[in-house]
């Protein structure tokens, strides 16, 4: 998928798994549970040594029907790594240009963490697709979207942290492009996690239903 798909596929589902997991095999039912729930997308986090096998793996299994990307990605070499094994998309903790320049390169949607207006308009020049509210997505909540839109509204703000059930709407109904959830997600059995991940999907697209 190019780039562009990406990151429009991206928007369209809005929400994707924040995933920490030593076996590929877990991986994949966090996969199938998402999927049968209507959220195709997941990160898999470099805060594990074996992330490039799962992302591997979850690929090799599932194709196209799930979007997968590489999360905590701090370094160039690592977002090289990371493509390689499959990765879809690229989630960083922190800003980067090589890692920046790395994503575009191989045509790769780059979300960096950044705290700052400077820091975000300067990543958004180097070609990030996204711009990753961390970790303040936990400070501030869903009025941090005002913060960074209400200057620049053509921001494209993925928000990672405190995001739940209960305040999910409130976050899209401000603004924000894509939100990253971890143990809402990826606990429990494929089940649970279907069941939490639809109603992910309803809130969503019940919400952006009322704002049209």
């Amino acid at each position: 998928m190019q780039k562009a798909t990406v990151t429009q596929a991206l928007y369209e589902t809005c929400a994707f798994a924040v995933v920490r997991t030593p076996t590929v095999e877990r991986g994949c039912e966090i996969a199938e549970g998402l999927l049968k729930g209507g959220v195709r997308a997941m990160e898999i986090s470099y805060t594990l040594p074996n992330a490039g096998e799962v992302i591997s793996g979850i690929r090799e299994r599932f194709g196209h029907d799930v979007l997968v990307g590489a999360g905590t990605v701090m370094d160039a070499a690592t977002a090289r790594l990371a493509q390689m094994s499959g990765a879809q998309f690229v989630v960083a903790n922190c800003f980067s240009e090589e890692v920046a320049r790395t994503c575009n390169l191989y045509q790769i949607p780059y979300a960096p963490g950044c705290t700052t207006m400077t820091e975000a308009n300067h990543a958004l020049e180097v070609g990030a697709a996204f711009i990753k509210c961390f970790p303040i997505s936990n400070t501030y909540g869903p009025s941090l979207v005002g913060l960074f839109k209400t200057p620049t509204p053509w921001m494209p703000l993925m928000a990672s942290g405190g995001i739940t059930l209960e305040n999910l709407s409130e976050w899209v109904e401000k603004g924000v492009d894509c939100c990253g959830m971890g143990g809402l997600l990826t606990k429990g059995a494929v089940e649970e996690i279907a069941l939490n991940a639809s109603e992910v999907r309803r809130i969503i697209d019940d919400t952006r239903a009322r704002m049209r």
